[in-house]
């Protein structure tokens, strides 16, 4: 069974190759109850800055490392999943529309030992507070070891794997909690274990690969394996062992692992975390507790941290390339023509704002456009605005958004609003619980009048062939990406 260790699945090879690519930045010394979260926080403020590497934490071994704005970089996107280092944005949306239209897969390969079990504690040896985690934000009511995280879990049924990025917070040494929402596969499944008055088994996995991370924060169909959706990513199949007491896999080139149990009517208060709206979902609450019974990790562990913010933030510009290109995905399946393309805007934290260009074919087609992507899967949950633009509209260019918005929307003609759609406690006008965690969202026909087609006017702006001439000759003028 044992095979030597595939650098594609390892968090510190991954990097070695951001250092060498100029996307990391080495920090030391700053505390984890206010430094690491600070400057992580100024770095998230505008896109395509470095990852950051934190070490020498006061207080804690200093070998011990937190890495933090993962993915605030196209370009590092672009590396992770090996994509040339020129990928635009809108290629990234287009690769995981390919992605979702023709999944690869790849199973885990399970081994039987990994650098995740350098170190196993159990029993009263347990001690999670040794690891710098910090406090992310300075109103967040502890810390939370889980936000870059792979939370896995078992359907009792079918024995179907699943994992997910949920908020997990440490509050002692052998004890943690998790909260997912409502509707969320992790949130089904605990309480598929609860009905049977059964404890639900869970493992938590802190510092991968990001590739094999990321899968988490996608929306796969319930039933599917997110692990063989990892493995066609990166090429192989995950390398995964089995927990010590529960038996579910877990990634070998983990940086940290724990795993427990979650009780009936065990809960315990949690939070508040600043979240990816960019707002706190309220204060302390009661969400699930993880009774731990082991905890692995790596010598030298690192603690990765995706961190919600005010958008943009590292917890939702990566998932927007990805939900944009689900939300294409699941569009085309459900029998909408020529979706030109998707964006999930990063100032609506990549959900609450989805952009959809079409080649129009007939009346009602941007109305059907509009109604589906935002009550597909992909596109439901928390959505707030969809807007529908013509094929010549970029939906990832805000100025020309808003100019087709202006130009070629009636209010009184072109705006839906649908009530009561999923959302979530996150989003600011969904919650207290009382209201129903159900949302408004409006759909806007930015488009040319189906009527008026033929007689719209022309628009001011050079013919491609003069573009073309234009570029040719004068190219040491002009700017290159424009």
């Amino acid at each position: 069974m044992e095979q030597s260790t595939p650098s594609r699945q390892d968090l510190r090879t991954w990097v070695a190759t951001m250092e060498e690519a100029g996307e990391l930045l080495r920090v030391s010394g700053a505390d984890r109850e206010n430094e690491i979260g600070g400057i992580v926080d100024i770095y998230q403020r505008r896109i395509g800055g470095p990852a950051l590497l934190f070490d020498q934490v006061p207080g804690y071994d200093p070998d011990y490392k937190v890495l933090a704005n993962l993915f605030m970089s196209v370009k590092r996107i672009a590396l992770t999943f090996g994509l040339p280092e020129s990928t635009r944005e809108v290629d990234l949306v287009g690769f995981w529309r390919d992605a979702f239209r023709n999944p690869p897969t790849i199973p885990p390969v399970e081994v039987e030992t990994g650098p995740v079990l350098d170190n196993v504690e159990t029993g009263d040896e347990i001690d999670m507070l040794k690891i710098p985690t910090p406090r992310w934000h300075e109103g967040d009511g502890g810390y939370y070891m889980g936000t870059a995280v792979m939370v896995i879990m078992k359907d009792p049924d079918s024995g179907w794997i699943n994992y997910g990025a949920y908020r997990v917070q440490v509050h002692d040494r052998k004890l943690a909690t998790v909260m997912a929402s409502k509707g969320k596969h992790g949130d089904q499944l605990m309480r598929k274990y609860f009905e049977r008055g059964e404890p639900c088994p869970i493992a938590v996995v802190v510092g991968v690969h990001p590739a094999i991370f990321s899968v988490a924060g996608l929306e796969v169909p319930y039933g599917k394996n997110e692990y063989d959706l990892a493995g066609g990513l990166i090429g192989e199949g995950v390398r995964v062992i089995r927990a010590p007491k529960t038996g579910l896999p877990i990634p070998a080139e983990a940086e940290i692992a724990f795993e427990g149990f979650i009780h009936p009517d065990d809960r315990i208060d949690e939070g508040p975390l600043g979240e990816w709206t960019g707002y706190y979902s309220g204060g302390v609450e009661q969400h699930p507790a993880i009774r731990v019974e082991t905890f692995m990790h790596r010598d030298t562990p690192v603690l990765t941290g995706c961190i919600p913010a005010v958008p943009p933030n590292d917890d939702t510009f990566y998932r927007g390339t990805y939900r944009a290109g689900a939300v294409w995905h699941e569009m085309e399946a459900a029998g909408v023509p020529e979706v030109r393309g998707v964006w999930a805007h990063p100032a609506g934290g990549s959900r609450m704002w989805l952009t959809v260009s079409i080649k129009q074919q007939y009346a009602g087609h941007a109305k059907q456009a509009g109604l589906v992507a935002s009550q597909c899967h992909a596109g439901a949950y928390a959505n707030r605005v969809v807007i529908v633009v013509d094929e010549d509209i970029d939906p990832a260019d805000i100025d020309q958004v808003i100019w087709a918005i202006c130009t070629r929307s009636d209010p009184g003609e072109d705006l839906d609003v649908l009530r009561n759609c999923w959302s979530t406690k996150l989003d600011p006008r969904a919650y207290p619980a009382g209201a129903g965690m159900v949302n408004s969202r409006m759909i806007l026909q930015a488009v040319k009048p189906w009527s008026r087609m033929a007689d719209w006017p022309a628009i001011v702006r050079s013919s491609k062939q003069l573009d073309g001439h234009v570029r040719g000759k004068f190219a040491k003028y002009l700017p290159a990406d424009f």
